[in-house]
């Protein structure tokens, strides 16, 4: 397919303040393309595109399009949107969001995208703040906001673009990375794939489409998998020394936060001290640290980098501590992710751990109900909601009741209102609330929040 970039310099977004549409919007308004673009919700990234003073128009209308040479829509909007049949009827290419990024991206010599079941968000955001601090100027499109940009999109000079590449419904296979991290491939939107074997297939096709340096995990077997034969240049990261890139003379001491000597085939690059819990977060950093330093940044600004680095929105973020009680966020909506932030919870030195926990789709919580009922049997108590069922029918006939009756003692109500009444009868100073899950459970941590506020 011919980019469309080359072509049409008057774009239209519609849904523009979506999180993975604002970044491609500001990018493409700072490489001198017209945008303008509509939503159906007021948002704090809508306010963020306004203030470009890009043209936004609320609700969707045929007329909203204008003279726009390209439409870009998101993957949720219906093919009876009016603003696409208007771009139908009058001609105009209508673009699917991670079509557009693809041909974005191009415009990139450098695109190093970060790919994985898990951690593509912390490790994406990991490389941004490392190459910042370098003073590698990178462009960048982030999964949660990074603090030091206060933002989930970078606008850089350099010929760099850092990105999350998303395996879902094969979106990553748009791009043509220089670079691709592959952090670990697992079971997951198996409403999609169907088996693990097809997901690896598609990360193997990934792989193909990487030009230059792929780096991965080691450890992982459907990486390894995914990668055998390939012609390409092939650095890998783990936990011990057969790998390129490994953790060295860590701390003894119990801690959240991991502390070791990056080493490279033998030789110490220097200490890390990570701000960031859980084993799964140094991983994470090994993985980043991988590729920086593979793409020639010095050893002491990764060090420091991450060492610097707090965390991403969503991303075991804490929202405050209130009466004693800190509340926290996390987007983990997979057992191996819920696994990795609750383990991490609980060596906190925290009186008690309250999860609250929304299910993410009928066809994730069926497929791995048990695996979640092991997870969640980790904290001191486990609160639920209903499951959230984003695009799916519950053909499955899987309800939360099945998963708490797995977990002694949890519990699950069907409103962000009778959670948050719950669990601040409950906390006790010294207590820590976390809620998790990939879909809208944010809306109830910050209810607690704001109830917790109200109390002074």
């Amino acid at each position: 397919m011919d980019n469309i970039l080359d072509s049409a310099k008057k774009l239209h977004f519609v849904g523009i303040g979506g999180s993975g549409m604002c970044p491609m919007a500001e990018l493409l308004m700072h490489r001198g393309y017209e945008i303008r673009g509509s939503d159906q919700n007021e948002s704090d990234t809508l306010d963020r595109v306004k203030s470009w003073g890009i043209p936004v128009y609320m609700g969707h209308s045929p007329e909203n399009i204008g003279d726009a040479e390209a439409v870009v829509y998101t993957a949720a909007c219906k093919s009876d949107n009016p603003e696409l049949v208007a771009a139908r009827e009058k001609g105009v290419p209508a673009l699917e969001r991670s079509v557009m990024l693809g041909m974005l991206t191009e415009k990139y010599p450098q695109l190093v995208a970060v790919s994985g079941t898990h951690g593509k968000t912390t490790t994406t955001a990991m490389l941004t703040q490392i190459f910042i601090e370098a003073g590698a100027d990178p462009s960048a499109i982030i999964g949660g906001k990074l603090p030091i940009i206060n933002s989930n999109c970078r606008v850089g000079k350099s010929d760099t673009i850092i990105c999350e590449a998303c395996e879902y419904v094969d979106t990553f296979l748009q791009l043509h990375p220089a670079v691709s991290l592959i952090l670990n491939i697992e079971p997951d939107h198996l409403d999609y794939f169907k088996t693990l074997d097809n997901i690896v297939k598609s990360f193997r096709q990934f792989a193909v489409q990487t030009d230059r340096l792929l780096v991965v995990n080691a450890a992982n077997q459907s990486v390894m998998e995914a990668v055998e034969g390939l012609e390409r240049e092939l650095v890998s990261f783990g936990l011990d020394s057969s790998c390129d890139y490994y953790p060295a003379n860590l701390n003894e001491e119990p801690s959240a936060c991991e502390d070791f000597t990056l080493m490279c085939r033998g030789e110490a690059l220097g200490r890390v001290n990570l701000s960031v819990p859980g084993k799964h977060n140094m991983l994470n950093a090994l993985a980043a640290a991988a590729a920086a330093h593979s793409l020639g940044i010095a050893p002491e600004a990764i060090c420091s980098a991450l060492e610097h680095f707090g965390g991403v929105h969503r991303r075991f973020e804490i929202l405050g501590q209130f009466d004693g009680v800190t509340v926290a966020d996390d987007f983990a909506h997979h057992p191996t992710e819920l696994t990795a932030v609750l383990s991490s919870a609980m060596r906190m030195g925290y009186g008690q751990v309250w999860a609250v926990f929304q299910p993410h789709t009928y066809s994730r919580t069926y497929t791995f109900l048990n695996d979640f009922a092991e997870a969640l049997a980790i904290p001191d108590h486990l609160i639920m909601t209903e499951i959230l069922a984003v695009r799916e029918e519950n053909t499955y006939n899987i309800h939360t009741s099945d998963l708490a009756a797995k977990v002694p003692g949890s519990v699950w109500f069907d409103g962000f209102d009778k959670i948050a009444e719950y669990v601040m009868e409950n906390a006790k100073p010294g207590d820590l609330i976390l809620t998790l899950g990939g879909g809208d459970i944010y809306k109830c941590a910050n209810l607690i929040v704001e109830r917790y506020q109200k109390r002074k």
